[in-house]
C-alpha cells in the first residue's frame, strides 16, 4: 500500500528507513515527473541492495535548485505518491535542506546511489559513506531523458 511507503516528516522517515532489511541503498532527488530514466535508474539502485529508500526534495528545496521559476510541476506530496507506487521502492522521505546530507548521516546506509550524471566524488554523503566502510555508486543511464527536456517538449 502506497500510504505504508510514505514517511514525510524526517523523524519518522529515520527511523523507519533504520528498520528496513540491509543492505539499504539511499538516493534523492526531486524526481518531478517520473520518467522511464526514473524508473530504470530506481530498479538499478535498488538491485544493489535489499532496501530503497528514496528522499525527495520538498518544494521549497527544488524551487532553490534553480531549475526554473515553475518547477516543481508536481507537490510534495504527488512526486512521493508516485514513487512510493512503485515496486522497486522501500520508502519515500522528504527532504526540505539543500541536500540531503543530515538524512544520509541518521540513516547510514550501505549503499549511496546517485544516476550517472553525478561522478562519485561530487555525490553528497559520499565521504561520509565511504568512511563508514558503506558504498557509493554512479548508476549508468540505460536512457537519456529529462524533465526538464520532457517540459521544454510540452511547451513546443
Amino acid at each position: 500500500m502506497i500510504a505504508d511507503k510514505l514517511a514525510l516528516s524526517q523523524e519518522t522517515g529515520v527511523q523507519r528507513a533504520c528498520a528496513l532489511p540491509r543492505p539499504l541503498v539511499f538516493t534523492n532527488g526531486c524526481f518531478d515527473i517520473i520518467h522511464r530514466g526514473h524508473t530504470t535508474y530506481l530498479e538499478a539502485a535498488r538491485a544493489l541492495g535489499a532496501s530503497l529508500v528514496v528522499a525527495v526534495n520538498s518544494d521549497a528545496s527544488v524551487r532553490r535548485l534553480d531549475k526554473g521559476a515553475e518547477r516543481p510541476i508536481n507537490s510534495l506530496e504527488d512526486r512521493a505518491a508516485i514513487l512510493a507506487a512503485l515496486e522497486s521502492v522501500s520508502l519515500v522521505l522528504a527532504f526540505d535542506e539543500d541536500t540531503p546530507l543530515v538524512l544520509i548521516r541518521a540513516i547510514r546506509p550501505d549503499v549511496l546511489v546517485k544516476g550517472g550524471d553525478w561522478p562519485i566524488d561530487a555525490i553528497v554523503g559520499a565521504p561520509d559513506v565511504q568512511n563508514y566502510g558503506g558504498q557509493v555508486v554512479s548508476i549508468p543511464f540505460r536512457f537519456n531523458r529529462s524533465t526538464t527536456a520532457l517540459i521544454k517538449a510540452i511547451r513546443r
